[in-house]
């Protein structure tokens, strides 16, 4: 069984590793089903943020949200992760991770 190397962008690694250690324990378990080419258990599409990228909601008391791509063949990407405090994800954390999708694509290109 292969792996895909995990890559954080920005500060998304800084931030899971804030989280309450549940939420940490669910992240790390919910990206490492990823990392096999499996579907994590919580999860919705999130187009308005880029072709193929996904969010993992993990509930650990609060609600935490770690939003990657993992279409590409070389890694799964981690856009951003946040607690979520209310029902609609904030703009900001959408622009965030947004803003982050851009510039990877833009990077493999030039690659």
């Amino acid at each position: 069984m292969t792996l895909k190397p995990i890559t954080w962008l920005g500060d998304s690694r800084e931030r899971v590793r804030g989280f309450p250690g549940e939420a940490r324990g669910a992240v790390g378990f919910e990206l490492w089903e990823v990392q096999q080419g499996k579907d994590p258990s919580d999860w919705k599409p999130m187009p308005s943020v880029g072709l193929g990228v996904r969010e993992i909601r993990v509930r650990a008391g609060n609600a935490y949200r770690l939003i990657y791509v993992a279409r590409f063949a070389e890694a799964v990407y981690v856009l951003h992760a946040f607690e979520k405090k209310s029902r609609k994800t904030s703009r900001p954390d959408l622009e965030l991770a947004r803003s982050r999708f851009k510039d990877l694509v833009q990077e493999r290109k030039q690659r």
